[in-house]
């Protein structure tokens, strides 16, 4: 799953990197950002053109405009279901969005309890989620979006069984594309980051606690001294 990731990165800065017109206020630094918030999401622009993107708000808990308000608000979608669910396929096929972030936390179940680790690229440049959005009336963002998540692959897997669907550089463009609309199309589009291009890493438990909010979350630890 992906339930916990860090976003350092200026808004505009970000914005730049994926050619997008900025939306929103500057994004402050976030080291533990958590579900239930505003996050930062680059999807197509209002004219329906490839060309046009925007950065815009999206709260971090997916709902379709037609599900009940009190339907559930999934933070995660899974890919093995997302294009036929009847909670995301519409989203999957016209509403694709990319979660920017720095990296992201997994648990590690162990005979001691969970650690935490981070996960990120080993180059230090910034990471791109597939994520999906959808218009929302109920939160002031003015939209709600989901990241998707899929079996791990290389390092990942001896610490979770799931993370996030990371997507390479060349991919970005054609998963914003609103032309692409069919499941085959789309997925024969995109390629995964390469798993050998990410790093993990335990860090401190104070992760652990939606308010611990600061850059030393990410600082590489033993595991025996994870309490933090």
């Amino acid at each position: 799953m992906c339930g916990r990731y860090d976003l350092h990165e200026p808004a505009a800065r970000i914005a730049d990197a994926i050619q997008a017109r900025l939306l929103l206020d500057d994004w402050q630094a976030h080291y533990n950002i958590t579900p239930g918030r505003v996050i930062p999401v680059a999807r197509p622009g209002e004219e329906g053109d490839g060309a046009d993107r925007l950065l815009a708000p999206a709260w971090w808990g997916f709902r379709p405009k037609w599900a009940r308000e009190d339907a559930p608000a999934p933070i995660n979608a899974r890919a093995e279901k997302v294009a036929t669910s009847a909670y995301f396929r519409d989203a999957f096929r016209r509403h694709r969005c990319l979660v920017p972030a720095n990296g992201w936390y997994e648990w590690q179940q162990t005979p001691s309890g969970k650690h935490p680790y981070y996960f990120t690229r080993a180059d230090g440049e910034l990471l791109m989620f597939a994520g999906l959005w959808t218009d929302a009336e109920d939160v002031d963002a003015g939209g709600r979006c989901a990241i998707i998540t899929e079996s791990a692959r290389g390092e990942a897997k001896a610490v979770h069984p799931r993370m996030p669907v990371v997507l390479d550089r060349d991919s970005w463009e054609a998963w914003l594309d609103p032309g692409l609309t069919e499941r085959d199309a789309i997925r024969g589009a995109i390629r995964h980051l390469d798993a050998d291009a990410l790093t993990a890493s335990p860090v401190s438990r104070r992760v652990n606690r939606p308010d611990e909010d600061d850059a030393g979350l990410l600082e590489p630890t033993d595991d025996s001294d994870a309490d933090g």
